[in-house]
């Protein structure tokens, strides 16, 4: 009997941890041209996932993204309802997560605390990072020769008005593509059928005066808490 609560407790502290999820399946695509409207028909290989909302206040959008991987890199697609592009920030490597940005975090190797941190704004603007999170202490760095094919894809749609700072809009979304050369030397780069990644997937909207955050795997303080990302596997 005492084992078996020690199992049972085992599994739910495992569950508590996320330790014990499913990996998202991942399917493979056809390489294409993205559009930043996500209607190419390579997309109906993958599901939506929804972003969770975090935080109280400001509206509930309807936050969600997409994930495709091909022979060249990984595709992703994001789409949130928005009311207002609340951001400024014209330039790319500027401070965009002190506005409205999605975000995208990527850790090839579950092993090492090293992951690629990408944040993209509906002005069509990115910051790229890679992140060396040891105990706790993060840092980050522009990934070397970040160019030529070595560069993230990216485009955005805004729908229901102008991409413009402080645009009153109905939603807007980003196709994204991640050429594997961009994460070079790290481990499990380019992934074969049944590699398994760490990524997590967020959303930051300031509409409300305040920071709200979106997450599919849920944080509590900081989107850096790689330990609570959740696995990804490659079909």
């Amino acid at each position: 009997m005492n084992r078996l609560l020690v199992f049972v407790f085992g599994l739910l502290l495992l569950s508590k941890t996320g330790l014990a999820q499913d990996p998202l399946l991942i399917h493979k695509c056809q390489d294409f041209t993205v559009t930043g409207n996500g209607d190419n028909p390579e997309w109906e290989k993958a599901s939506w996932n929804p972003l969770q909302k975090l935080d109280e206040g400001g509206e509930a959008y309807q936050s969600r993204f997409k994930v495709l991987y091909s022979p060249t890199g990984v595709y992703v697609l994001f789409n949130g309802a928005d009311n207002t592009i609340t951001s400024t920030y014209d330039k790319d490597f500027d401070d965009l997560f002190k506005a409205d940005v999605f975000e995208a975090f990527m850790q090839p190797d579950p092993q090492m605390p090293l992951y690629l941190e990408y944040e993209v704004n509906a002005l069509d603007k990115e910051l790229v990072l890679i992140i060396p999170n040891m105990n706790g202490g993060i840092a980050g760095w522009t990934p070397w020769h970040y160019e030529g094919r070595r560069k993230v894809v990216k485009k955005v749609a805004v729908t229901g008005g102008n991409p413009a700072p402080g645009a009153s809009i109905r939603s807007w979304s980003v196709e994204l593509f991640f050429p594997y050369s961009l994460f070079n030397p790290l481990a499990n780069v380019p992934p074969k059928s049944g590699t398994i990644w760490n990524a997590n997937f967020f959303r930051l909207d300031y509409d409300s005066g305040k920071m709200i955050k979106w997450a599919w795997s849920p944080v509590e303080r900081s989107f850096h808490e790689f330990k609570k990302f959740r696995p990804v596997k490659f079909e």
